[in-house]
C-alpha cells in the first residue's frame, strides 16, 4: 500500500445524474434529462479499486437520484456489503407514493443491511410541506427500522414540519444562508442572494482539500474532492494511485484554493469576479472554476456539475 498523507474513509456512487426533480439548489445539476449512470459491472470495479486502498470503510449511493435505478442499486448494495463495506443511500424519496409502494422499495434494501437513509426534503425539493414522498418515506423507513436521516435546509419554511408560503419559504433559504451556491444554485439563485465583496473569501469554508476522508466518483469516471473538481479519472488509472498520487499544493485548482480559498483561485485562474459581488464562497469558486474549464481538461468536470450538459 503506499504512503500517502491522507486517509479516505469513504467513496461516494453518484449513481447517476439523472434525477426526478430539477431542484433550484443541486449541486450536480441534475434533472429529468441528465445521463450518466454507473452499470454494476462498473460499480464492482470501483469497489475493488476502493478495497486496494485498505482503509475505505463506507460507501454511499447518491445522485441525482438513485432509486430511478433500482437493480442497480441493489445490486451495488450487495456487492458492497458483499466486500464488508458500510452502505447509506441519499435520496428524495419520490418513490413512496403510498406507504405501501415505499415498503416495496425499502423492504429489499433492509435486507441487504444499511447503516444511513438519508430523505431530502425541503421546500426546493417539495413545495407541499405537509404530506409529501419524501415524508412518506422517511416515516414508513422509520417504521421498518432503517436508521434514517432527514436532509432539509435552514432557515425559513424548509424543514420537514414547517408550513410557509412557498415564494417566502425559498426566500429564507436563499438570503439567509440555507444553500451553498454551488452547480445550479451558482447559476439560478445567486441573483437572489446577498453579496458579499468577494476579496473576504480566502478559504474553503466547507470541504478539507489537505486531507480528504471521503470523494466522490460518477459513471464517466471523475473522482471528484468536490463537485466539478477531479483528482483524475478512475477508468485510466486506479482509484489507490489516484489517492496515493494527489498533493493538494500542486493540483492546479486545490492549490490555490488551500492558500487562499477561492479569493486566490480567481486570482491565479485570472478571473474578474463580478463588480457587485457573491453569494458565497462556493459562488465565487464555481464562477472561476466554469470560466477556466477549457484551460483544465479531465480537471474542472464533468460538464454535468456546471450546468453545461
Amino acid at each position: 500500500m503506499r504512503e500517502r498523507g491522507f486517509m479516505i474513509t469513504q467513496v461516494h456512487f453518484i449513481l447517476t445524474y439523472m434525477c426526478t426533480l430539477e431542484c433550484e439548489h443541486c449541486f450536480v445539476c441534475g434533472s429529468p434529462a441528465a445521463e450518466g449512470t454507473f452499470t454494476p459491472g462498473q460499480i464492482a470495479r470501483v469497489l475493488d479499486q476502493a478495497m486496494q486502498i485498505g482503509t475505505v470503510d463506507t460507501v454511499y449511493f447518491e445522485g441525482g437520484e438513485p432509486f430511478l435505478f433500482y437493480p442497480v442499486l441493489l445490486e451495488g448494495i450487495r456487492m458492497a456489503r458483499d466486500r464488508g463495506l458500510s452502505v447509506g443511500i441519499v435520496s428524495n424519496g419520490y418513490f413512496a407514493t403510498s406507504d405501501e409502494n415505499a415498503r416495496c422499495f425499502l423492504g429489499p434494501i433492509k435486507e441487504l443491511g444499511i447503516t444511513d437513509f438519508s430523505v431530502s426534503d425541503d421546500i426546493f425539493h417539495y413545495e407541499n410541506r405537509q404530506e409529501n414522498a419524501a415524508r412518506r418515506a422517511t416515516e414508513t423507513a422509520q417504521k421498518m427500522g432503517l436508521p434514517t436521516l432527514v436532509l432539509a435546509l435552514d432557515p425559513g419554511g424548509s424543514g420537514p414540519d414547517a408550513i410557509a408560503d412557498v415564494r417566502e419559504g425559498k426566500k429564507g433559504v436563499i438570503m439567509e444562508g440555507g444553500i451553498m451556491f454551488r452547480g445550479r444554485a451558482a447559476a439560478k439563485l445567486s441573483g437572489n442572494a446577498n453579496l458579499h465583496d468577494w476579496h473576504q473569501f480566502t478559504s474553503c469554508p466547507y470541504e478539507d482539500l489537505v486531507n480528504p476522508t471521503r470523494l466522490h466518483v460518477d459513471a464517466y469516471g471523475n473522482l471528484q474532492i468536490c463537485q466539478g473538481i477531479c483528482m483524475g479519472n478512475v477508468w485510466e488509472k486506479p482509484l489507490d494511485a489516484l489517492v496515493g498520487e494527489y498533493s493538494p499544493k500542486d493540483h492546479p485548482i486545490c492549490g490555490p484554493l488551500v492558500t487562499g480559498g477561492p479569493a486566490r483561485l480567481a486570482e491565479v485562474l485570472g478571473y474578474t469576479p463580478p463588480a457587485e459581488g457573491v453569494a458565497d464562497a462556493c459562488h465565487l469558486c464555481w464562477l472561476a472554476r466554469k470560466a477556466s474549464r477549457g484551460k483544465f481538461p479531465g480537471v474542472l468536470e464533468p460538464a454535468q456539475v456546471y450546468c453545461d450538459k
